[in-house]
């Protein structure tokens, strides 16, 4: 379907919605008022979702796409940029925790389409129309993966293509809030840790990390609305000290400002001129 919604409530189109995190962001939206677009792969998942909504009078929208394929992403755009979408949440995506020597190239460029291709497009698709009426909200879904290149910690899973993805999003959210200060429109990107979905599961069966803290879907979403209503660009669900967010963001420029120079640097002048 791709007609805007006639109903005076708002319109939220959530991917990734037929289980964890999606699926909660749905059920919270509802409640809060908005009718919803639900996007996932799963058909019968989706609409036993939507049924559920609709009994509690939410009108319900169900694109069974495949964000991974062209045809699959061009269906959901087409909806996004309808002009009636009022909050996207950008959160469909899957692991492929794995040596990056044996990551299948195809699956491999299937996750940049999903988690970067698909967030950069579904953004640009509902922006306009957002902007135009001086509201709307976007919620990028990442992950504290995005923070953790070159940690070698034995917790933590190969992830080369998985966090790099996420480290996109992060900077890519982080530039595109910059860009909206002053419209009224409101960009979140959401970093939780290990939470309770299937998205951790090896086919049907739950991949148990011992000693590593589980996070609830329902927690997640709650400290991402919340980060909306305070204003935080980063949202880190866990985080405490919010601080830590401002130094890190403060090292990035450092390192920016530092490298900007037309002079070659010592270290570098120093090898091999012997």
């Amino acid at each position: 379907m791709s007609t805007p919604s006639t109903t005076s409530r708002p319109c939220a189109l959530v991917t990734g919605a037929s289980s964890g995190i999606g699926r909660v962001f749905a059920e919270r939206l509802a409640g809060d008022g908005y009718d919803v677009i639900l996007v996932a792969r799963r058909r019968e998942r989706l609409e036993d979702l939507a049924q559920q909504l609709e009994k509690n009078g939410t009108r319900t929208e169900v694109i069974v796409a495949d964000l991974t394929t062209a045809e699959g992403l061009a269906a959901v755009e087409a909806r996004a940029a309808a002009g009636d979408v009022s909050m996207l949440v950008n959160n469909a995506g899957f692991q492929t925790y794995m040596p990056f020597v044996a990551l299948d190239p195809d699956r491999a460029e299937g996750q940049i389409r999903a988690q970067v291709t698909a967030i950069v497009r579904l953004c640009r698709a509902v922006l306009p129309a957002m902007i135009a009426r001086g509201d709307g909200a976007i919620v990028n879904v990442s992950s504290t993966l995005a923070f953790s290149a070159g940690m070698q910690a034995t917790h933590l899973p190969k992830r080369a293509v998985y966090a790099a993805t996420k480290a996109f999003v992060n900077a890519f959210t982080e530039i595109l809030a910059d860009e909206l200060e002053g419209t009224g429109v409101k960009v979140q990107v959401l970093c939780p840790g290990v939470v309770r979905t299937e998205f951790h599961n090896v086919g049907d069966e739950p991949l148990l990390r011992p000693k590593i803290p589980v996070m609830e879907p329902e927690d997640v979403v709650t400290a991402s609305l919340a980060g909306l209503a305070l204003g935080d660009v980063v949202c880190q669900p866990a985080l405490v000290d919010r601080a830590l967010i401002d130094r890190e963001r403060e090292a990035r420029h450092a390192v920016f400002g530092a490298g900007m120079s037309a002079e070659l640097s010592p270290r570098y002048r120093a090898v091999g001129s012997d």
